[in-house]
């Protein structure tokens, strides 16, 4: 009787070992296929698997990053504006954004003129709009304008943005 419980205890062990392994193999087949979904659900392909690849690689060579460079007035903006019945006072630091670095360097060699019309437009503003975060972005819009219009009557490239770097009413 001893040898029959010996004999017995072989096979399910054998038996237990194979569900083990059987178990680990669809583990790591589900694994598998769902990094494949993924991948394919993200990408719109599996990588590797044909064409897709060289179309997407070519796509990334169309693409060229052009890092802006910035060009900062070193002296503030200083008018007064109208509002509510009395003169207030606004004070500007602005910035100048381009990708082409020849638009900045222009841009510092007609300075003089660029900071006379800046001051305009700041000086025509109305308080109450200034007071706004619209009204500072339409600002931004129209010192856009007028420094791109002073680039183009001399024949320079425009520059792309202009920025805020500090900016006070009172």
């Amino acid at each position: 009787m001893a040898e029959n419980t010996t004999t017995d205890a072989a096979p399910a062990k054998k038996g237990k070992l194979k569900l083990i392994i059987l178990l680990v193999i669809v583990v790591i087949l589900a694994i598998a296929l769902s990094v494949a979904g993924t991948l394919w659900f993200l990408n719109g392909s599996i990588p590797g698997m044909g064409e897709d690849t060289a179309t997407s690689e070519d796509a990334v060579t169309e693409e060229v990053f052009t890092p802006s460079v910035y060009l900062g007035i070193e002296k503030a903006l200083v008018t007064t504006v109208q509002g509510e019945g009395r003169q207030r006072y606004v004070q500007v630091y602005v910035s100048f954004e381009a990708t082409d670095p020849q638009a900045l360097t222009a841009a510092k060699l007609h300075m003089p003129l660029i900071r006379s019309q800046l001051v305009m437009v700041l000086g025509n503003s109305s308080f109450t709009e200034l007071q706004t975060p619209e009204g500072r972005q339409n600002l931004a819009g129209n010192m856009l304008d007028t420094v791109n219009q002073v680039l183009e009557q001399e024949g320079e490239p425009t520059v792309s943005r202009v920025l805020f770097r500090n900016f006070v009413v009172q």
